[in-house]
């Protein structure tokens, strides 16, 4: 495929319920007929002012830093799109984020979810290894979509929560009584505990999205993490449960923000258990760690007879 052509059959794919082939596309969500439009008796999330107040903020943030690595961070605001999703793509140096009003709308989206949506597609842009393997791609720009993910919580809400303009965003009130735990035992400065107990708020919100699209009807949560080990890396949307475990790992990952990621290695500016970190680690229900060495303590050592040892020691404890 000319990838000249990938962004207008990216945008056309979003919103049809196409299958199998147009799933490579990413968007926030998978391929979907949702519609929500304005006006719609449906549309109980976010308004539009509110709407283009987060654009507006990480716009502010995140313009420089795209134009740092030689691009332009161009924001769509399509606020009278119904459509229920949201996209990345890239033409030339613009890096370019399809913010749709349908999503926007839809009950489960706060300011702070919609952030987190906004980060994810930026995730495609910024986010690093992995990146997703897709004959749509050509040069295999995007970052997968559990990366995607990992990112908005790793790096980019941490900015956006910081900046004096979210103070007014609104958020959920979900119970996250598990992630506040893990928040308070990853941080000890009370402004980064809250950020991350912000961000597993804000994931928890956005899982109502997975579990309408799903037909779920089991919520899930911060103590019931996804026990699934793939054995291939999972480009695609990992299911609902894994979501959210990602959404929390990447929060509570003391890595700093200034931390930089690399565009073909998945270990820098991450949490790796090799780089002596004790939490913030990617889920094995979509992440395959290259090298099992990744998972392994400074000095420990795979034991020889057992080669399965590093990926099954991940299920012990909260962190899975």
């Amino acid at each position: 495929m000319n990838k000249k052509m990938f962004p207008a059959i990216c945008a056309l794919l979003l919103g049809a319920a196409i299958p199998a082939a147009a799933s490579d596309c990413p968007g926030f969500l998978p391929p979907n007929d949702m519609k929500i439009p304005v006006g719609s008796p449906a549309g109980k999330g976010i308004g539009q002012d509110q709407f283009n107040q987060v654009l507006d903020t990480i716009q502010k943030i995140y313009a420089p830093i795209v134009a740092q690595r030689g691009g332009k961070l161009v924001i769509k605001r399509l606020w009278d799109n119904a459509t229920v999703n949201a996209s990345a793509m890239q033409s030339g140096n613009s890096y370019i984020l399809n913010m749709y009003g349908g999503l926007a709308r839809h009950e489960a989206v706060t300011m702070d979810g919609f952030a987190l949506v906004v980060c994810h597609e930026l995730g495609h842009h910024l986010g690093g290894a992995p990146k997703k393997d897709s004959p749509y791609y050509g040069n295999a720009w995007a970052s997968n979509e559990g990366q995607s993910d990992y990112y908005a919580s790793l790096k980019c809400l941490r900015q956006v929560f910081a900046d004096p303009a979210a103070k007014a965003f609104t958020r959920a009130s979900d119970d996250t009584a598990e992630a506040a735990l893990a928040c308070k035992a990853a941080f000890k400065d009370p402004d980064e505990q809250g950020f991350c107990i912000r961000s597993a708020k804000a994931g928890k919100s956005v899982t109502k999205l997975f579990m309408t699209l799903h037909n779920e009807t089991t919520e899930p949560r911060y103590d019931t993490p996804d026990p699934k080990i793939v054995t291939a890396m999972f480009d695609s949307h990992p299911a609902t449960q894994c979501r959210l475990d990602t959404y929390l790992q990447g929060a509570i990952c003391a890595q700093p923000v200034s931390a930089s990621l690399s565009e073909d290695d998945p270990v820098p500016g991450t949490c790796t258990r090799s780089g002596g970190f004790k939490t913030g680690f990617r889920p094995l229900c979509w992440y395959k760690p290259e090298s099992a060495s990744e998972l392994m303590a400074p000095g420990e050592k795979l034991p020889a007879f057992n080669p399965g040892y590093a990926f099954g020691t991940l299920r012990d404890g909260f962190a899975w």
